[in-house]
């Protein structure tokens, strides 16, 4: 296994050693990487632009210093500018990045604003109920994943 970078909210509170599968041997390849959170809860929309701007300023940076092969992430607007990164460094040719977004087992109809945002830009949108893949037919159902 090639180099790993977890990236997550300066604030969420899950605990760090929840990342990386904790085995020795793993630790010189694992990093873990704080960005500040997008928008928080109940934070009005119109600052919301404001922290995401500060979220993908410090994202840009990592992603061009760590070029990913795969960004793969999971629902919470955190994960928005690190995605817009990778797909910017594919855009200005520095590389091509996969991009694998996992919508929220609790989005059972109808697609998060994450989802909804970054399901043009995905190479794989994966849903967790069938009702979410009949609604977007390019997205791929496996079950319940997360």
């Amino acid at each position: 296994m090639g180099q790993r970078l977890d990236v997550k909210g300066e604030e969420m509170e899950f605990p760090d050693r929840r990342c990386g599968t904790g085995r020795r041997e793993e630790a010189p390849r694992y990093f873990l990487h704080r960005i500040p959170r997008s928008r928080e809860v109940r934070q009005p929309w119109l600052t919301t632009v404001l922290t995401t701007l500060h979220a993908a300023c410090l994202s840009l940076p990592l992603t061009l210093r760590v070029r990913p092969d795969l960004v793969l992430c999971n629902g919470p607007g955190t994960c928005v500018p690190v995605c817009a990164a990778a797909v910017l460094l594919g855009v200005l040719g520095v590389k091509r990045v996969t991009l694998v977004y996992v919508e929220s087992l609790c989005r059972v109809e109808h697609l998060s604003l994450t989802g909804r945002l970054l399901r043009p830009f995905a190479d794989y949108f994966l849903v967790q109920w069938p009702a979410l893949k009949a609604k977007y037919p390019s997205s791929v159902y496996l079950g319940r994943i997360v």
